[in-house]
């Protein structure tokens, strides 16, 4: 095994166990509050980086639980994810109709993952945002491979219906 740096190899997660923290918080405060325990946690536990097969599903999976167990000691009480998304960001050229419309689909995606069963939401995270390889999200989550296929194909496919249920009654 190679020798883990905690300031190159372990730092450099930051803002991925802090996507991964407020995806299941929906808290900004209470991910940063996640995503620090998770690093004095790693940095706690640092006899055992020379045995792991990788650091960055450790610290995912260390980040994971801390953020479940907040959840259960705040009696999942939810927020909205997208506290910093401004309205009139025209970025993209579009008229500001176009903007609203985008946004409000974009607004009512993410609410639709966060209301998914949290195993389902975290699958697709990790996939479709963070961009993991199956692999590596069964390691994360301590299950089979093939049930994170499962599952990233059941929250694509209830995400999907949701949203079309939801823009045919408009």
């Amino acid at each position: 095994m190679k020798t883990i740096s905690f300031q190159s190899d372990i730092l450099p997660l930051k803002n991925e166990l802090f996507r991964m923290a407020l995806r299941i918080t929906q808290n900004r405060e209470e991910a940063e509050d996640v995503v620090q325990e998770t690093m004095i946690k790693v940095w706690n536990r640092r006899e055992q980086w020379s045995q792991l097969e990788s650091i960055e599903a450790f610290c995912l999976t260390i980040c994971r639980n801390l953020a479940l167990d907040k959840m259960r000691r705040m009696d999942n009480q939810a927020q909205s994810l997208d506290d910093d998304i401004d309205p009139l960001d025209q970025s993209h050229g579009a008229n500001p109709e176009q903007v609203a419309i985008q946004n409000d689909r974009t607004q009512m995606v993410r609410q639709i993952i966060d209301e998914l069963p949290e195993r389902l939401r975290t699958c697709m995270q990790l996939r479709d945002i963070e961009g993991k390889s199956y692999r590596d999200i069964a390691a994360i989550l301590d299950i089979t491979e093939q049930q994170v296929k499962v599952n990233i194909f059941r929250a694509r496919q209830a995400v999907r219906e949701r949203y079309l249920k939801i823009e045919k009654n408009f």
